[in-house]
C-alpha cells in the first residue's frame, strides 16, 4: 500500500473511472488528472474507462448494473440532473435510487464565448445589440437539454432577448462554429476555450458562475452584468451502484477528498476553471436533486422544447 494511502478491505483488482464521454473533454481531462493520485491514495490500481453515447446514457446503465463492490464508479456530469428532465420516465435507469454518491467532486461555471464579429466586448454589449436586431444572432450549444442549452435560455428569459438555439454534437463543433461565424455565441468550460480565448479567436464576455476566474479577472459574472439571480454551473460527481456498502462508500469518499485537495492535482484543476468541492456522497446526491428540479421546474414554466 502506497505511503499515505487509506484502507481498503475489498480487493485487489482495479478501480475503473466510468467517463460517459470520449477523451478530451472536460469531464475526461479532470478524471485523468484525478487517477494517477487516487490510485496513490488507495494503494489500488485506478484506471479511467471511456464509455460515451447516448447523452451519458450507456455508461450511467453501465455502472447501476455493475457489481456493487466500490470497483466501478461513474464520474457523472451536470446531464446526470438534466437526462431524467429531458425523458422523463424512460430512462435505462432510475437517476435517483440506482446510483449513490460518492463525492461531489468539482463544478465549474461557464463561459460565454463569442466570435471576434460578434458585436459587443462583454455581456451587456451584446444583450444590447441583440435586443436592437431580433433574431439576427445565434448561439451554438452541445445538444438541446445540455446544461449550455438550458442556461442560455434561462438567460434569454432574464434578458429579455431573441436569438436563435443551434444545436451541435458537442464542445467541439460548438467551438468551430464560432470560429467560423456561423454561430455568434456559446456557454462552455473555461477548460474548452481557453486556448481560442487565449489566442484571441473567441472573446469571453461573461462567466456564469457566483465568481470571475482566476484566469479571466477582467471578465465579469452574469450576476454583474445586470442579473443577480442568475448561476449556472457544470458540475462533477462521482456515483456508484446503491447497494455499494456504506464502509466502502466511506473509505472512497476519504480517498477523493484527499486526491482532490493535493496541490498537484488541486492546482491543476484550478488552473482550467474547476472549482474543488471534495465533500461526501449525501451532498451530491442532494445537490443532483436541486439540480433536476431546477431545470425541470424551467422546462414545465417556459415550454422549452428539448427535441
Amino acid at each position: 500500500m502506497a505511503l499515505g494511502s487509506v484502507a481498503y478491505a475489498v480487493d485487489d483488482s482495479p478501480i475503473s473511472l466510468i467517463v460517459p464521454f470520449p477523451p478530451g473533454g472536460s469531464t475526461d481531462i479532470a478524471a485523468r488528472i484525478i487517477q494517477p493520485v487516487l490510485s496513490e491514495h488507495l494503494g489500488r490500481t485506478v484506471i479511467v474507462e471511456n464509455k460515451p453515447g447516448a447523452a451519458t446514457q450507456i455508461a450511467s446503465s453501465y455502472v447501476a448494473r455493475s457489481k456493487p463492490n466500490g470497483n466501478t464508479l461513474l464520474v457523472s456530469f451536470d446531464s446526470h440532473s438534466i437526462n431524467p428532465v429531458v425523458r422523463p420516465g424512460a430512462l435505462p435507469y432510475d437517476t435517483f435510487k440506482d446510483f449513490r454518491g460518492v463525492t461531489f467532486a468539482l463544478r465549474f461555471p461557464l463561459v460565454i464565448g463569442a466570435s471576434k464579429e460578434t458585436p459587443g466586448n462583454n455581456l451587456e454589449e451584446f444583450i444590447v445589440a441583440a435586443k436592437q436586431a431580433p433574431d439576427t444572432y445565434s448561439y451554438a450549444s452541445t445538444g438541446a437539454g445540455s446544461l449550455n442549452h438550458l442556461a442560455a435560455e434561462d438567460l434569454k428569459r432574464a434578458a429579455g432577448m431573441d436569438i436563435l438555439h443551434v444545436p451541435y454534437g458537442g464542445g467541439g463543433p460548438a467551438i468551430q462554429a464560432l470560429l467560423s461565424n456561423v454561430s455568434n455565441i456559446t456557454f462552455l468550460s473555461y477548460a474548452a476555450l481557453k486556448s481560442q480565448i487565449e489566442s484571441g479567436n473567441i472573446k469571453p464576455l461573461a462567466v456564469s458562475g457566483d465568481k470571475r476566474l482566476r484566469d479571466l479577472p477582467n471578465v465579469p459574472t452574469v450576476k454583474e452584468s445586470g442579473y443577480p439571480n442568475f448561476e449556472a454551473y457544470s458540475w462533477i460527481g462521482i456515483f456508484a451502484p446503491a447497494a455499494t456498502p456504506n464502509d466502502t462508500i466511506n473509505t472512497l469518499t476519504a480517498a477523493f477528498a484527499k486526491t482532490l485537495n493535493t496541490p498537484q492535482v488541486k492546482d491543476r484543476l484550478e488552473d482550467l476553471g474547476f472549482e474543488v468541492m471534495a465533500t461526501d456522497g449525501q451532498s451530491v446526491d442532494n445537490y443532483a436533486q436541486e439540480q433536476f428540479q431546477r431545470w425541470d421546474n424551467f422546462v414545465k414554466e417556459t415550454g422549452l422544447s428539448l427535441e
